[in-house]
């Protein structure tokens, strides 16, 4: 049994997301720097989940980092997982959507707020919702 609140089978999930979506939200993909939609976004409202639009990042902790990712400072409380990511040699946290388990992205202690955060995300791991 898993412990997220929504799940779904792969396929389900595949069928839903499609192939690019996917393979980032489900097989821990990447998008290539400076190409997501969100990354130079700095309009009001939040980020949900791109598969089960759960609130993750609110606008206001949005900065730009130059890392071509959309970075945020801080998540909304209780709405993100963190997992101890080994991959490629390197020791990274991975970011996961706490209702349903997809990749978010990784986090890392180099933020330049108050928080000392930078939540690096992919954009086709969000969507947004304007306010």
């Amino acid at each position: 049994m898993s412990k997220y609140s929504i799940q779904k089978s792969e396929a389900e999930w595949r069928e839903q997301l499609g192939d690019e979506r996917y393979r980032i939200l489900r097989e821990k993909g990447t998008e290539r720097p400076f190409t997501g939609k969100y990354n130079l976004n700095f309009d009001k409202g939040t980020y949900v989940c791109g598969a089960c639009s759960t609130p993750l990042f609110e606008s206001n902790s949005k900065f730009d980092s130059s890392c071509g990712w959309p970075s945020f400072d801080e998540s909304i409380e209780g709405a993100v997982e963190y997992v101890k990511d080994t991959s490629f040699g390197m020791m990274r946290t991975e970011i996961l959507c706490a209702t349903c388990g997809s990749h978010l992205g990784h986090v890392f202690n180099d933020g330049p707020t108050e928080t000392g955060q930078r939540y690096c995300v992919n954009s086709l791991s969000v969507d947004f919702s304007e306010k």
